[in-house]
């Protein structure tokens, strides 16, 4: 005979695992970030004027992503009076958020490798804060899109969590560095 846990533990396992898992993501980043000897220089591309503008450049294409991923969850889930879902949607949505965390990866392993996590600044302590709660939200989305039986709120707060994380992002980092510096490339 075997004994199942009842549909209340199933449900906040669903849950609290990815929760977990996503909060040892995000301090793992940090401790990393702040043990990590800062090298000063890990990503520049051809045709940038700095490593701050390629980071500013691959942010704000990320944050256009995510108010691509933002329009079209309003539009998947119903939330947009009069528009219905195209039979596409669902892929925009899909590619849009891979490739918003992918223009992220460069500007992450810079931060992290040639930076670290700073807190010599209050810019700089919100953005790194901010960083590593990006990742770790993002990994608890991804996790929890692979689990049968999430409850409905969950995917919804935690995408919106992940939308605002990349937002406070790109404000303490990308609009920062063009109100400092001009729109640079």
């Amino acid at each position: 005979m075997t004994h199942s846990s009842p549909p209340a533990a199933r449900s906040t396992a669903v849950v609290v695992v990815p929760v977990a898992i996503g909060v040892l993501v995000a301090v793992a980043l940090g401790v990393y970030g702040r043990l990590h000897e800062p090298a000063f220089f890990s990503v520049n591309v051809a045709g940038f004027s700095s490593p701050g503008a390629v980071k500013s450049w691959l942010a704000t294409a990320a944050f256009v992503l995510a108010l691509v991923q933002l329009g079209s969850a309003l539009v998947m889930w119903g939330k947009i009076p009069g528009v219905a879902a195209p039979s596409w949607i669902g892929g925009l949505h899909r590619w849009s958020g891979r490739l918003a965390v992918l223009a992220t990866v460069p500007v992450a392993v810079h931060c992290l490798y040639a930076l670290g996590f700073d807190f010599s600044s209050p810019r700089t302590l919100v953005h790194s804060l901010l960083g590593c709660f990006f990742y770790g939200v993002f990994v608890t989305k991804m996790l929890m899109l692979s689990r049968p039986n999430v409850p409905g709120w969950a995917l919804p707060v935690v995408g919106g969590l992940t939308f605002t994380a990349l937002t406070g992002l790109w404000l303490t980092s990308a609009v920062w560095f063009f109100t400092t510096t001009g729109l640079t490339f």
